[in-house]
């Protein structure tokens, strides 16, 4: 395949001009490290690791609130409410500037006045964090949280000892990061842009020994112009896949089939074609359990029962099946690891159960993962009125680049619920979604769908009309007004 890496970074949003990078490095000597915007979940991983490595860290960030407040609070990580030029008074050795900070942020204008040493935090993962380690990176527009935090799992379970920074917070660890002493290192690898002086995709950064590549759809309007551009970024990820490495690659997405063609490193496929190297056989579910079994090479590997759903999870799954045999873990670990992997907060996450009610917590936002969840949670709980309740929140779902797709993936719920987008007085007025519109069309489908305002007006409805059996399925990326808690509540 011809490489797009030339034409992925002409088409990229420009760094921001006027800003001087010359000290865009980490010093030889660091003892103190200052991280901006630091309750970002990246952000806040980091700095976690930083501490436990033995820095003096110390952090900033506009909103300091639950649960990453009392996270990083206990790790003894001091975190000021705001940002001031006084939170770099004490001149830390290295500064990390998180991607949701602007230039003419206060911090980041005295970072210039003061010619302090600065970093991106993917600059900081691989200084502090991933050198001398193996990194197992998994990308992907879904897939890529719960992924991750599987791969970690076999890992730690074969007694590999790795280390990890996710987007989400493992259950069995109550942590989305771990420093570990192995020599493994499992990152997702995220495509959003890495800071205002640096508009790449942050998983640019990383050289996998191992990668995986879950899906690759058009996602992020706010950065990425259109499809070409975003295959164009997973192109310059997959080129940094060194010739002694491999990369595992789905094998139902058609962009991949195009970005896996002549690469120098090993290229398996997984899935459920015949021709591909791992594949999945036969799905079933049963005793609250998803049951499936895997094929290597088209010769039977080993059958599983886990504790999740949808084809989805599987596929991730499979993955890390065949990244763990990759790497030599024995089947039997794998199999064992993946039968008591707790998941990840947030995905699938049962918050509670009132009056016979289950209320769901996914975080799902990209038509896709909204179609996949659904169908999962239902294929799971066949017998049981599905409502499906979504906050279209994230830049892409505020915007209609997804308004005619939308609609299609709410099949197998019973009865949907859709909040109108907050903040979209921020979105220009011609790119706006309108939840209003998706309900109507929901309705031509035959669906029960219902379009509510504001959150309080879901909460009314749902505890008036729910009985025993139902499940509510939360969907959004934010924190949706602590809806779950609420809603539990009131029932």
């Amino acid at each position: 395949m011809k490489s797009l890496i030339n034409e992925t970074l002409l088409k990229i949003k420009p760094n921001e001009p006027g800003w001087n990078q010359s000290r865009n490095r980490i010093p030889e000597h660091v003892k103190s490290v200052h991280l901006i915007g630091a309750c970002g979940t990246g952000m806040g991983a980091l700095a976690c690791l930083l501490k436990d490595m033995g820095y003096a860290v110390t952090g900033s960030d506009q909103k300091v609130y639950p649960p990453m407040s009392d996270f990083l609070s206990s790790r003894k990580i001091v975190v000021a409410d705001g940002f001031s030029e006084k939170n770099l008074s004490h001149s830390p050795d290295v500064v990390v500037v998180g991607n949701t900070v602007r230039r003419q942020n206060p911090e980041a204008l005295e970072i210039d006045r003061q010619g302090l040493f600065f970093c991106s935090m993917p600059q900081a993962v691989n200084h502090f964090v991933a050198t001398g380690k193996k990194p197992i990176v998994v990308a992907g527009t879904h897939g890529k949280t719960t992924t991750s935090a599987m791969m970690a799992w076999v890992l730690y379970r074969a007694d590999l000892d790795p280390s990890f920074m996710i987007g989400g917070v493992l259950k069995y660890f109550d942590s989305n990061c771990r420093l570990g002493s192995g020599e493994h290192i499992v990152i997702e690898g995220d495509e959003y842009d890495t800071a205002f002086f640096d508009k790449g995709p942050k998983f640019l950064h990383y050289a996998p020994d191992v990668a995986i590549v879950t899906s690759v759809e058009f996602d992020h309007a706010d950065i990425f112009a259109d499809m070409d551009h975003v295959v164009s970024a997973f192109d310059a990820f997959i080129s940094k896949i060194p010739g002694a490495g491999v990369l595992f690659a789905f094998d139902e997405n058609e962009p991949i089939d195009r970005l896996v063609e002549n690469r120098d490193c090993a290229v398996l496929r997984y899935g459920m074609k015949e021709r591909s190297d791992w594949r999945v056989g036969e799905i079933s579910a049963g005793g609250g359990q998803s049951l499936f079994s895997v094929f290597k090479q088209g010769r039977r590997f080993d059958r599983y029962a886990v504790g999740f759903v949808g084809r989805h999870n599987i596929f991730n799954a499979l993955s890390v099946i065949a990244a763990a045999d990759k790497i030599k873990i024995p089947k039997a670990i794998i199999k064992q690891a993946l039968e008591t992997f707790q998941g990840v907060k947030r995905r699938q996450e049962i918050r509670g159960v009132k009056r016979g009610v289950m209320v769901m917590d996914d975080f799902a936002h990209h038509p896709t993962a909204v179609k996949e969840t659904i169908g999962g949670v239902k294929s799971f709980y066949p017998d049981r009125r599905l409502v499906a309740v979504f906050e279209p929140r994230t830049n892409s779902s505020r915007r209609n680049v997804f308004q005619k797709v939308y609609p299609l993936s709410f099949d197998d719920a019973d009865m949907v619920c859709v909040r109108r987008p907050p903040l979209i007085e921020t979105v220009p007025l011609d790119q706006r979604f309108s939840s209003s519109r998706l309900v109507s069309d929901l309705k031509q489908r035959g669906k029960e769908a219902f379009y509510f305002p504001d959150t309080e007006k879901i909460i009314d409805f749902i505890s008036e009309t729910a009985r025993p059996g139902d499940i509510v399925l939360v969907m959004s990326n934010g924190g949706f007004d602590r809806i779950h808690e609420r809603l539990l509540k009131r029932l």
